[in-house]
């Protein structure tokens, strides 16, 4: 496959050195306008946050308040109107569509609140597909292990529960081995029990793989898992909170 022949580097980014190679993302008066019709909405209004590795951060806040616009932006899913933002020492802001794809194909695993497996192939041939194109990508075995659904891996999405097929989702993503883990509402289509070993998987992706892991969420209850709690409101960071403690998932109180 044409993916398997990319540079082991990421060449094709400018390097520059006016970033903090210890910061994971640096992103800096980030604004997006988007046009519906006759109306501009502004979904970011001037956003600055840093984002380090091997961290858990949750993104809080209602619906509307622009959590899924900043995921997708961190994720080169999306472009700001104005603002910059750097991976490393790589601006994102202006890399063209194939420098983002490579970006995205290297270096950052997606969770979605609907888990998008492939109907016809089982567990294990799911996670699959992102490790026949990885650099150094994780054994598929071992990535289902990570998520404890290796008993599971000749199942098909079919023959898996909603919780079952979003740990599949979740073994697909960190297959690759990631540096960025970005997890968009995995919980918001499980119900509590089911959404608590969720969240107990990405956890454990989060402490063995030092993956930075952002989970975007209006679950007030997730904010007790994270070392960072980012509480976003109307496009702009309202406040960032610092936990001491962090809970593990079956602690929460739902």
């Amino acid at each position: 496959m044409e993916e398997s022949r990319l540079p082991a580097e990421d060449d094709r980014f400018p390097n520059l050195s006016s970033t903090d190679s210890a910061t994971t993302f640096l992103a800096r008066g980030i604004t997006k306008v988007y046009r519906m019709g006759e109306v501009d909405v502004q979904a970011l209004r001037g956003v600055d946050l840093d984002l380090l590795p091997g961290e858990f951060v949750v993104i809080l806040g209602p619906s509307g308040s622009g959590k899924s616009t900043l995921l997708n932006i961190l994720g080169g899913l999306d472009v700001p109107s104005s603002g910059s933002v750097f991976y490393r020492d790589h601006e994102l802001t202006h890399a063209d569509e194939d420098e983002l794809t490579l970006y995205r194909r290297r270096h950052v695993g997606f969770v979605f609140q609907f888990y998008n497996l492939v109907a016809g192939l089982t567990a294990r041939e799911n996670v699959s597909i992102v490790t026949d194109i990885a650099v150094d990508p994780l054994d598929v075995d071992d990535a289902l292990r990570l998520v404890n659904l290796f008993e599971r891996k000749d199942h098909y999405p079919a023959q898996l529960s909603g919780g079952e097929q979003q740990r599949v989702a979740i073994a697909r993503a960190i297959a690759k081995r990631p540096d960025v883990l970005l997890c968009d509402e995995p919980t918001g289509a499980l119900d509590v029990k089911t959404g608590i070993v969720v969240l107990d998987a990405i956890a454990r992706c989060n402490a063995e793989l030092g993956t930075l892991t952002v989970v975007i969420t209006h679950n007030a209850t997730i904010a007790d898992m994270a070392d960072r709690v980012v509480h976003l409101s109307d496009g702009m960071i309202a406040s960032i909170d610092h936990n001491t403690a962090k809970k593990p998932a079956h602690e929460l109180v739902w």
